[in-house]
C-alpha cells in the first residue's frame, strides 16, 4: 500500500462518487420501470455524439459535451415515443437503439487510424486520468440533476425522466465509459432492491466500495481502472444477493 499514489486516486474516486450520486437513484427507477438496457442505449448514443463531435473537430470542452448531450437527449425523446407507441416491445427497441448507435460509431471511426483506441476509451473510460476541473464541472451538474430528481422525481413524467437520465449519462460517459455507466446504474439497484427505506444510502455505500476497491486494484496490479471498478461493483452486488438468499433460506 505504501507505493500507491493516493493523490492520483483522489480525483477519480471523487468523480466516481459524483457519478453514483445521480446514477444510483436513476438506476432504482430504471429497475422499477423494467427498462434495464436504457442506460446502455443512452450511454452509447451519447458516445456516438462524442465521436461525431470529434470528427467535426470538437474534441474537448463544452462543445463536445453539448454534442454528446444533444445526441443523448435525441435518444431520450425517441425512447419516450417508443414507450407510448410500442410498450410491449420497448425493451427490444431499446436494445436495437444500442446496437445501432454502437455500429454507427464503428462506421464513423472506420478510417480513423486511432479509431480502435477511441472506441476502447468510450467503452471502458479513462477515469484514472480525471482532473479536478472535470470533477468540479461534474459536481455542479450533479447537484442540479440530483436536486431536480429528489424534489420532483416521478412528477417529472416520462419526458422529464428521460431528459434527466440523458443529461446524467452524458456527464459521466466520457469520464467513466459505457460499461461503468451501466454497472453504476444497475449493480447497486439490483443488489439492494429489497432494502426499502435504506435502499438509497446503502446503494451509495455499495457503489463507493466498488469504486474504491476497483481503483485500489488498478493501482496495486496496474490494471485498467474502469474494468477493475466494474468487476468490483458486480462482485460486491453478487455477495449482497447471495447473503440475502441465505437469509431468506
Amino acid at each position: 500500500m505504501t507505493g500507491i499514489d493516493w493523490g492520483l486516486l483522489a480525483a477519480p474516486f471523487a468523480a466516481g462518487l459524483l457519478v453514483l450520486a445521480t446514477h444510483v437513484p436513476l438506476g432504482v427507477e430504471v429497475l422499477r420501470r423494467g427498462i434495464i438496457f436504457i442506460d446502455l442505449a443512452i450511454a452509447q448514443v451519447a458516445a456516438l455524439g462524442v465521436i461525431a463531435a470529434g470528427l467535426a473537430g470538437l474534441r474537448e470542452g463544452w462543445a463536445a459535451q453539448l454534442a454528446a448531450g444533444a445526441a443523448a437527449l435525441a435518444g431520450a425523446l425517441l425512447l419516450t415515443g417508443v414507450e407510448k407507441r410500442w410498450p410491449d416491445i420497448q425493451e427490444a427497441l431499446i436494445g436495437l437503439l444500442f446496437v445501432t448507435a454502437a455500429a454507427a460509431g464503428i462506421l464513423l471511426l472506420a478510417n480513423n487510424p486511432h479509431g480502435g483506441e477511441h472506441l476502447k476509451d468510450l467503452l471502458a473510460g479513462q477515469i484514472l486520468w480525471v482532473s479536478w476541473p472535470q470533477v468540479g464541472a461534474l459536481a455542479m451538474l450533479t447537484a442540479l440533476l440530483l436536486t431536480l430528481w429528489l424534489t420532483a422525481g416521478r412528477r417529472l413524467g416520462n419526458i422529464g425522466f428521460y431528459g434527466v437520465f440523458a443529461l446524467a449519462v452524458t456527464s459521466s460517459v466520457q469520464l467513466v465509459g459505457v460499461l461503468l455507466v451501466f454497472a453504476s446504474l444497475i449493480a447497486p439497484a439490483v443488489a439492494l432492491r429489497r432494502a426499502r427505506g435504506r435502499r438509497l444510502p446503502l446503494s451509495w455505500l455499495l457503489g463507493a466500495a466498488g469504486y474504491g476497491g476497483g481503483l485500489l486494484l488498478s493501482a496495486i496490479f496496474d490494471l485498467p481502472a474502469g474494468a477493475a471498478i466494474v468487476c468490483c461493483l458486480v462482485a460486491i452486488a453478487a455477495l449482497f444477493l447471495l447473503a440475502q438468499r441465505a437469509d431468506a433460506a
